[in-house]
């Protein structure tokens, strides 16, 4: 298989690249230039907001391929000039996309054919929130591929190469040991995929000729709180110990739920538009997610192999708790 990677050089876009690898794909990345690309690529550069001319090293690149893969998650014109220019040169094209384009609140066990967030376009430029840039990148590609286009729709992803922050916070404020406020109930369900188990599955239904939309994401309650959190403990030795503590207290002291204790959700709609959805469709498709404690042990290797400091997405905010609100909530 030929594979062109649009991206490919950080976490969901390096997983990708680096299974169809291991594989022994073709593998063209096009990218801008920021890191390196995993060794055995062929690598184009180019800067994807620039229009025609910033896709000119595509545009003049001999050659087609049998799949294409996109993780863009700007302006969706992006998404629209790169698939208008591949759509004859390509066999079929992924699109990472979101269960944020969902209308919300989504309710509980809601699947792909739920009501989507309204009047988004692939023609929009300048601030375009998230969900709508993830529409309107849905739309972009299945208009220039239709049957041939691919909906990878993922909620929380988590695993080695994290460049957000959620998993290596936890892993990094819990190495350091001692109490650590941990957000209650520690049965909450949570639902998930690890990076590499996307990426596998991407490939895999790619070349079976999938097409449409998928929830990409485990089963609810594929793992808890607490088991995610018991993991973090144990893969870092720290013998931190968790205090479990209540969500209303939480939300009393301003605790932040997603940003402030990253992955964290309390009960409500948000927790059941990002927990609850709807799985069914992907694992009859072959979607299979590896253990947490598989997830929280490699990304600690991953995590101490860059010396403790996990890459940063310049377009996302830091997250975590700030500690002096951890020590208010501590001394409750």
């Amino acid at each position: 298989m030929r594979l062109l990677m649009l991206g490919g050089t950080e976490f969901v876009g390096r997983a990708v690249t680096e299974a169809a690898l291991e594989r022994d794909w073709e593998v063209t990345v096009f990218h801008r230039g920021h890191h390196a690309p995993p060794p055995g690529v062929r690598a184009l550069t180019g800067d994807r907001t620039g229009g025609e001319r910033g896709l000119a090293a595509l545009a003049d690149h001999a050659g087609d391929w049998d799949l294409v893969v996109d993780t863009w998650s700007g302006v969706p014109t992006a998404v629209r000039d790169a698939a208008r220019l591949l759509a004859g040169r390509a066999g079929h094209y992924t699109y990472v996309s979101s269960r944020s384009v969902y209308a919300c609140p989504a309710p509980a066990g809601l699947d792909e054919d739920g009501p989507l967030v309204a009047g988004a376009s692939p023609d929009e430029e300048g601030d375009v929130p998230y969900d709508r840039a993830k529409r309107g990148g849905e739309l972009a590609a299945l208009d220039a591929f239709g049957d041939r286009a691919l909906l990878a729709r993922a909620g929380l992803i988590i695993g080695p190469g994290e460049n957000i922050g959620r998993l290596p916070w936890w892993l990094t404020r819990i190495a350091r040991g001692g109490p650590v406020i941990a957000p209650g109930p520690r049965t909450a369900q949570l639902q998930y995929v690890d990076a590499r188990d996307l990426a596998s599955w991407i490939l895999d239904a790619a070349a079976a000729g999938l097409h449409g939309p998928y929830n990409t994401v485990s089963r609810p309650g594929h793992t808890t709180m607490g088991e995610l959190l018991d993991a973090c403990v144990r893969v870092t030795g720290s013998g931190a110990e968790l205090r479990w503590t209540d969500p209303d207290t939480l939300l009393a002291a301003g605790v932040e739920p997603w940003s402030g204790l990253p992955v964290w959700l309390p009960e409500g709609e948000l927790y059941d538009t990002l927990y609850q959805g709807g799985h069914a469709r992907a694992e009859a498709a072959g979607l299979r997610c590896r253990p947490v404690g598989e997830t929280v042990a490699d990304t600690w290797t991953w995590l101490r192999e860059r010396g403790g400091t996990a890459p940063q997405r310049p377009d996302r905010p830091a997250v975590g708790l700030d500690p002096r609100l951890e020590e208010k909530l501590l001394a409750l």
